[in-house]
């Protein structure tokens, strides 16, 4: 894990960090701010999602959408409160509106680390990097 030099706790620089890992496509942002019993709800398979529990399920999968370089997100809007957060994102996967979902990531910060999220979304693309 390498050092990164913003040892924020509070909930609004966590989700700060996480939406930049996003953004930069660096999962490695995400290392120590993912807590080691994080329980984490993908919006795919619709219409549950998947759940991922741990630190290294967690990550993984959000790694796995950092690396998809078919596909990126951009966060809308961001609110952010003591222990929770909402992330309003859209997720692209091509050209054109036709190419692109919108969601809402709920997250919940103790201590510096996030320790639930659950996504869901207004459709649910077909993306193999969203795959279960």
């Amino acid at each position: 894990m390498r050092p990164t030099g913003d040892m924020t706790t509070t909930t609004g620089g966590v989700i700060d960090r996480f939406t930049r890992a996003f953004q930069e496509r660096d999962a490695t942002l995400l290392e120590d701010i993912i807590a080691p019993g994080c329980v984490m709800e993908s919006i795919q398979p619709a219409p549950g999602g998947t759940r991922y529990q741990g630190h290294d399920a967690s990550f993984s999968s959000w790694k796995a959408l950092i690396d998809d370089t078919t596909s990126h997100f951009e966060v809308e809007d961001a609110h952010t409160g003591e222990e929770w957060a909402l992330i309003r994102w859209r997720y692209l996967w091509g050209p054109g509106p036709g190419h692109s979902a919108r969601g809402v990531n709920v997250m919940r910060v103790i201590d510096g680390k996030i320790v639930e999220a659950a996504g869901y979304a207004k459709t649910a693309p077909v993306a193999a990097a969203l795959e279960g």
